[in-house]
């Protein structure tokens, strides 16, 4: 025993091992980022909310309303002359803005003229704090060098080189850049990065702290206005970086290990106080002109004041977990609003995750092996632990940490899964060995009733109404004397292969094979409330079935190859009959003889498929049928009335139904010639016609007292 369990855990400890460090290499692989960003979304919004600082950044949006009052009120066509830009930048000032922020390039001079560019300079002059942007990449902008007549930041790095080394940090290097006109580069209290790229699904969730052109660090848009409102005005130094964190003077910043800020955003686009570019300047054209302005003037008070576009025309508007449509400007806003409230999301250490991975496995594959000893305690467990890396990575986040969930969940997923199936590999040995020892004379239904309940492996059985089905070939007998072993072989394993299928597909247990015999019967060891209807069902089918392949048959035998098929419901024994080492799931009652007799008694009628009056009577009209006659087979006194089923609903032909039905009815009143005039209507009738001959001799015998049965002396 002590051996057995001390192999139990190992095996479970490779399993949870096994199962932590597949998750882990996904993971490390990239694999799973799609997943998890599904995740993320989750959590952003279900967290966002406003932060410290929220309400002391404020956005002034050049949006759909401000295009189209420039185009009406002032007959403005895009891009604006930058002399409009002016009353935004003096408005702000106006307010006591701690900085003024502008997301748009200017890298070009205006088309309206110097004077235009000199208007904007004067304007950023006049503001306490400018930051103005510029934009590069590898291949993206003119300049390959840092212009000499643009003032270069005096922020140093430590390291800086090596920290670049590490594969995946060559992005931060950016060969080209677009730089602002003199007017606006030479002014500006701070020339800020705004190239940023988007994770691998084109969703914005974390920026760049930085981007380095020509040896320079260049900070975001999003951190250098708290520089640029600085009352030195000459921003930090030194700076220092590592694999988890940046450190500008006083100022930290957590990075992930691809170099990058997670932000906390606050909710979906404007969540900060947000303005129209046309409301800004409208007022502060109402204050030159002494009247009163549409917004109030001390609005953006000790503000920093974020200026970016945000018509849909204007080709600035990003996905974010908080929205598809979200302004660009509003994630370096969202960065600097963390950056106030020192709340950026903090990058779960790799270590950490890894160490918590491998006991998340270890521990789910423990419980489901040590104790999942019946089903519901498997569902119990799997309940339990499932949401466990769900539950972490919510609760991290409240915490201000970035908690990969997928790695996690993979890992208890598969460990989950692989304890189930070391459970199935030992401890369901005995089902796997019932399965395999029985799985050649059971039908499947009823093996899974036995590993349900091995009780039901005694002897004996139980009194239950059945329908059952009996079949036989048409002169199989001639056909097996004229066919060599191997051709008879194929023939019958194709033949019993299509009926059989179509037996189980309706729900049918199959009893056994009798040569080309088929027995089968429904309603046991599972009740079948519609057993009649499903026997009837299976028996139409399988003629129709024997019908596609009819051609095929005869090419291989010679001859056209019908069956003829019994069905009778009543109540019998059914179970298992046999010797205790030996025994098969039938039936045994005079219900199942009955069957077996009206599976012959087609012959003289010409038919090939025959129900009792029981059975019919529960098919209840759900398939069309006649009645054939009074029966009263060998070995049974009592007479059967029969039917014959026709057809799924309405495909028998309905009148020569109720010709035959008139014929019988003549018959048993002993009309003989309007009788015999009626089947003889009906030359296509194989039954009719036997009918017709029946008749014409029991009108010429006046001595037959026919009592309305016919006898039969065949089985």
């Amino acid at each position: 025993m002590a051996t057995r369990n001390f192999k139990k855990i190992v095996y479970v400890t490779l399993i949870g091992t096994g199962s932590a460090l597949v998750s882990l290499l996904l993971w490390a692989t990239g694999a799973l980022d799609r997943l998890e960003f599904v995740t993320w979304a989750w959590r952003v919004n279900y967290f966002a909310a406003p932060g410290p600082a929220t309400g002391r950044i404020k956005l002034i949006l050049l949006d759909q309303n401000s295009l189209d009052w420039g185009a009406r009120e002032n007959g403005l066509s895009w891009p604006w002359p930058r002399e409009v830009y002016g009353p935004v930048i003096d408005f702000c000032t106006r307010s006591g803005a701690k900085a003024v922020i502008f997301d748009v390039i200017y890298s070009e001079p205006s088309v309206y003229g110097a004077s235009d560019d000199a208007s904007l300079g004067e304007a950023i002059r006049r503001a306490p704090a400018f930051v103005g942007t510029l934009f590069g990449g590898k291949d993206t902008g003119s300049a390959a060098a840092w212009p000499k007549d643009v003032r270069r930041p005096r922020l140093v790095f430590d390291h800086l080189d090596e920290w670049l080394k590490d594969p995946g940090r060559e992005s931060f290097v950016m060969v080209h850049a677009s730089f602002p006109i003199p007017e606006v580069a030479n002014t500006a209290s701070f020339l800020a990065n705004v190239m940023d790229g988007p994770d691998v699904d084109g969703v914005f969730r974390r920026v760049s702290p930085f981007r380095v052109f020509d040896g320079q660090p260049v900070l975001s848009l999003g951190i250098a206005p708290y520089f640029a409102a600085d009352a030195s005005g000459h921003g930090p130094a030194s700076a220092r970086i590592d694999d988890h964190l940046l450190q500008i003077g006083s100022v930290t910043v957590p990075i992930d290990r691809s170099g990058k800020a997670i932000l906390r955003f606050r909710g979906p686009s404007s969540t900060h106080p947000t303005y129209s570019a046309a409301s800004v300047i409208q007022s502060e054209m109402r204050l030159r002109a002494g009247e009163e302005p549409t917004i109030d003037v001390g609005v953006f008070k000790d503000s920093y004041v974020f200026f970016g576009l945000s018509a849909p025309g204007l080709y600035d508007l990003k996905p974010t977990p908080v929205g598809n449509v979200y302004p660009g400007v509003e994630i370096y806003a969202t960065m600097l609003d963390n950056l106030l409230s020192r709340d950026f999301m903090v990058d779960a250490p790799r270590m950490v995750v890894i160490s918590a991975t491998v006991f998340l496995g270890w521990i789910s594959a423990f419980a489901v092996v040590l104790f999942s000893r019946k089903a519901w305690h498997s569902l119990l467990i799997i309940t339990i632990f499932l949401p466990v890396p769900v539950a972490a990575g919510m609760a991290a986040y409240a915490l201000g940490v970035w908690w990969p969930v997928v790695v996690g969940q993979s890992a208890v997923v598969a460990s989950l899964v692989g304890g189930l199936v070391f459970n199935y590999a030992t401890e369901g040995r005995q089902k796997a060995f019932l399965k395999h020892a029985f799985k050649h004379y059971l039908s499947p239904v009823v093996i899974e009733r036995i590993l349900d309940d091995p009780s039901k492996l005694k002897l004996g059985g139980e009194r239950r109404e059945l329908t059952i089905f009996f079949s036989d070939l048409q002169g199989f007998s001639s056909i097996s004397e004229r066919l060599g072993p191997e051709d008879l072989t194929g023939l019958l394993n194709d033949y019993l292969s299509d009926m059989t299928d179509i037996i189980l597909e309706e729900g049918g247990t199959l009893d056994k094979y009798e040569g080309d015999a088929i027995i089968a019967f429904w309603n046991a060891p599972l009740e079948q409330s519609d057993h009649a209807l499903r026997a009837c069902r299976a028996a139409l089918r399988c003629q129709h079935k024997l019908e596609e392949r009819r051609e095929e048959f005869r090419q291989r035998t010679g001859e056209t190859l019908r069956a003829r098929i019994g069905i009778h419901t009543g109540t019998v024994v059914v179970g298992n009959m046999g010797s205790r080492s030996r025994f098969d799931y039938t039936v045994l009652g005079d219900a199942a003889n009955l069957a077996s007799r009206l599976e012959g008694a087609n012959k003289p009628f010409g038919t090939y498929l025959m129900v009792s009056e029981v059975t019919w009577a529960q098919v209840n009209g759900r398939l069309s049928g006649r009645e054939i006659g009074q029966l009263r087979v060998v070995g049974r006194k009592t007479p059967v009335r029969v039917y014959e089923p026709l057809g799924f609903e309405n495909e028998a032909k309905t009148a020569a139904i109720e010709s035959f039905h008139r014929g019988l009815a003549c018959c048993y009143r002993k009309q003989w010639p309007e009788a015999c005039a009626i089947f003889e209507s009906l030359p296509d009738d194989p039954v009719a016609t036997v009918y017709a001959h029946r008749c014409k001799a029991l009108s010429c015998d006046s001595s037959s007292s026919w009592d309305g049965v016919w006898n039969l002396t065949e089985k």
